[in-house]
Parts: structure tokens; sequence; C-alpha cells
């Protein structure tokens, strides 16, 4: 998602809040990190443009304070995206894909997630995508960054084209 908004400034991503550990090889900025007494506070403040628990951690993407005056881009899992889809039913849902369950765990692993995750995630991928299908979410294959990036972009360009109102929220 960075290469894709480096691609275009008309971009802008939401840096979402999460209640899970960083794990060691992730930057600082890669997500707010916080209690989960603190996401729970700011959630029931409506603070959050979607949450939701994922294997026992929460993930939301704040409200910006103030509207960036660009497209948002959230990543975001099939619950999130359900919640984005029923406040904006012109939002894009792009389901990113890996080439492969293996090919999965290989990254999931090389990123330091516990082995427990990895199996729990590799058993939600199947649950992710029949729901990713169910929101008509676009799905595209990440077995080569440049391309998938874009594709993704390309996908933008066609919702832009066609006229869609902005955000709702």
């Amino acid at each position: 998602m960075e290469r894709l908004v480096a691609r275009d400034p008309t971009l802008w991503l939401s840096r979402s809040w999460t209640t899970r550990p960083k794990r060691p090889s992730e930057a600082d900025d890669a997500y707010v990190f916080v209690t989960r007494e603190r996401f729970e506070a700011r959630r029931a403040d409506g603070g959050f443009l979607e949450w939701a628990e994922f294997l026992g951690h929460l993930y939301g993407s704040p409200l910006p304070d103030e509207r960036p005056g660009r497209d948002v881009v959230l990543e975001i899992e099939v619950q999130g995206a359900r919640q984005v889809a029923a406040k904006d039913p012109s939002a894009l849902l792009v389901f990113v894909i890996p080439p492969s369950p293996e090919e999965q765990a290989r990254r999931l692993r090389g990123r330091g997630d516990p082995e427990r995750e990895v199996v729990s995630r590799l058993a939600k991928a199947t649950e992710e995508a029949a729901a990713a299908g169910e929101l008509g979410a676009a799905q595209v294959v990440s077995d080569d960054l440049d391309r998938a990036v874009e594709e993704i972009h390309g996908l933008i360009v066609d919702a832009r084209n066609r006229g869609g109102g902005g955000p709702s929220w």
C-alpha cells in the first residue's frame, strides 16, 4: 500500500490502530499500537470508520480528524470491509490474495508471526476469500509487487472515471 500511495499522490493511507503487540521486524509507525482499553474507549466514542477483532486482537481505521482531501486507502480485513461497504456502497473494495497458501505461510513466518498465528491465518484465508466474493471485491494476486500495484491503481482510476461520489462518512 505504501508503494501504491507513493505512486499516486491523490491517495492517503490511513494508519490503523491495533491492540496486538508490535512484531520485532515491524516499523514503529506500521500501526498505532494501543492497549485494549484505549482502543475500546475510542470505539465507544465513535472514533473508527470500521473496526474488527481478528485472531484475538482489535484493529480499526480511525476517522480522520480532518478530511485528507484525497482518496482514502484502508488496509483492512473483510469484517471491516463489510462495515465500510455499508457506510459507503460506492467504496472500491480490493481483496489482495497471495499466490498460494504455501507462499502466504512463508511470508507470515518471514515477518516473524508465531506458528500458531500462521496456522490460524491460513485457516481464516478461505473464509475471507469467500466473504470478499460475497462483497463483490476485486481480487488481485500479490505474486509480483509492481504488477499488483499497477493493477490496483488501474482499479482506482476506473472507479474514479465512473464518478464515485466520495465517502459518506
